[in-house]
């Protein structure tokens, strides 16, 4: 899709995963898109894991009683196939940035790292928002097209957006702009040769 990485990889780059929680699997939702999303998010872990570069799991703690990711909830979980390892960071945010409320960026320049590669749910909500912060907070910044995902949205007025047309369209406000939007595939080839 677009020329990758500088030197982003041999940069230490780190993986942050955003959300992939099993209350995303609660019906409330909605329909969902990319369903072989979390698959995905699973081979890119393997090959960090495999080259020892660094991982972040960001794990939503909502506030609101009643939601799939309220710490109460078994939904707060993350998703088994993609449960870090002892000595991965796991860190908890409240809104929908990663960045915020939490000690992401400090972690990210005490250990050098000047690339972040970003994956999970959901691409219009805290995929992107962490993502225009990553971006604007100069680390270059990827967004993988095929390990996030969304749900079908309904606008103020009542007209129903499709999961697919709102993932494309999250993913293209992103590109170029904050991010480079990259696939999995690109970046596992990456991975090897680097």
């Amino acid at each position: 899709m677009t020329t990758l990485f500088s030197d982003a990889l041999s940069k230490n780059a780190a993986l942050i995963i955003v959300d992939v929680q099993k209350g995303f699997d609660d019906p409330s939702w909605g329909r969902r898109n990319n369903p072989c999303a979390e698959e995905n998010i699973a081979k890119l872990i393997g090959a960090w894991r495999r080259a020892g570069w660094p991982i972040f799991h960001i794990r939503h703690r909502s506030r609101l009683k009643g939601s799939p990711l309220n710490p109460a909830s078994a939904g707060f979980e993350i998703k088994d196939i993609v449960k870090p390892l002892p000595g991965e960071s796991v860190i908890e945010k409240e809104v929908n940035s990663a960045f915020i409320g939490t000690d992401l960026e400090k972690q990210l320049h005490n250990r050098g790292i000047g690339a972040v590669v970003i994956v999970g749910l959901t691409a219009d909500h805290c995929v992107s928002t962490t993502a225009r912060m990553a971006g604007n907070l100069e680390f270059e910044t990827y967004v993988i097209s095929d390990a996030t995902a969304t749900f079908d949205r309904t606008g103020s007025d009542g007209k129903h957006f499709g999961a697919e047309d709102v993932h494309a369209v999250s993913l293209a406000s992103l590109n170029g702009e904050f991010a480079k939007i990259v696939e999995t595939a690109d970046i596992l080839k990456r991975c090897e040769r680097a």
